[in-house]
């Protein structure tokens, strides 16, 4: 938990949850809490029991609406200020993008502006059927980076990002779906128990195979002068290596389930 207690964390089962917990602010994200969220992300990342990790928000109304706009006045208001904000942003978004396990965005609710580029930064999206989806940028005056606007045009495509970008409208589940923004939609009351089952699935899996697989696919969205070869070939030959490839052979030869222990 942060020191203000607006970032929560929770491990069981091999998974790691981390919570934006701001409900009277619609989880609106502060410097504060981008700093917290990067130091969990990074215990999440030391600890091998870890598998998963899921994000999402408290509440019935948000994932996370977005950065604290009530704060820029104090906190980003002018381009030095803005430097020391994008530090702590950066340094969560690396934490996030950089960990070698499956991140899950579980999405109830409004996510907008930041809280879409924290998803964005997620491997999977997964949300109930009232979220909305939405960039208010060019309602707030705000420039976006090559990082974030080049995350939406790898999943939804360059025409419909500059839509999303020019109108700054919000997007419904439905649409969100359609322009692959999101993997699943769900119902409401069935949106925790379908992830934490997904999440189950996974962490069952080899750990060595899935890290392999999030590596490779990362490097292959790349233009081909800036993929890690070397990498991609290392985490293959890390699973062939791995006592979990002995024991997923056996385990098929014996007919059982295979019990993989990320080494």
């Amino acid at each position: 938990m942060s020191e203000d207690g607006k970032i929560l964390s929770a491990k069981k089962n091999g998974v790691g949850t981390l919570t934006f917990s701001n409900p009277e602010r619609l989880n609106a994200m502060s410097r504060e809490m981008t700093r917290a969220a990067a130091e969990v992300m990074e215990d999440f990342t030391k600890d091998p029991e870890v598998r998963v990790i899921i994000i999402t928000g408290a509440g019935k109304k948000a994932f996370i609406s977005g950065g604290d706009i009530s704060k820029f006045e104090k906190a980003r208001a002018t381009p030095e200020q803005l430097v020391e904000y994008n530090k702590d942003s950066a340094r969560f978004r690396i934490a996030l993008r950089g960990i070698g396990k499956p991140t899950i965005a579980m999405i109830r609710g409004w996510c907008l502006g930041g809280g879409l580029a924290v998803a964005l930064n997620c491997d999977m999206r997964i949300c109930t059927e009232d979220s909305q989806f939405g960039v208010p940028a060019a309602r707030l005056g705000i420039g976006y980076g090559a990082e974030s606007l080049g995350q939406l045009v790898e999943l939804c495509g360059p025409a419909v990002t500059k839509e999303l970008m020019f109108t700054a409208r919000r997007y419904t589940a439905a649409e969100a779906l359609r322009i692959g923004l999101v993997n699943q939609v769900v119902q409401v009351n069935m949106l925790e128990d379908f992830v934490n089952s997904y999440a189950a699935t996974m962490v069952d899996n080899a750990p060595l195979a899935i890290v392999a697989a999030k590596r490779i696919i990362d490097e292959y969205v790349k233009d081909a002068k800036d993929r890690d070869t070397a990498l991609m070939e290392k985490v293959v030959a890390d699973c062939f290596g791995s006592e979990d490839y002995v024991e997923g052979r056996r385990a098929f030869m014996e007919k059982r389930r295979p019990v993989f222990k990320g080494r």
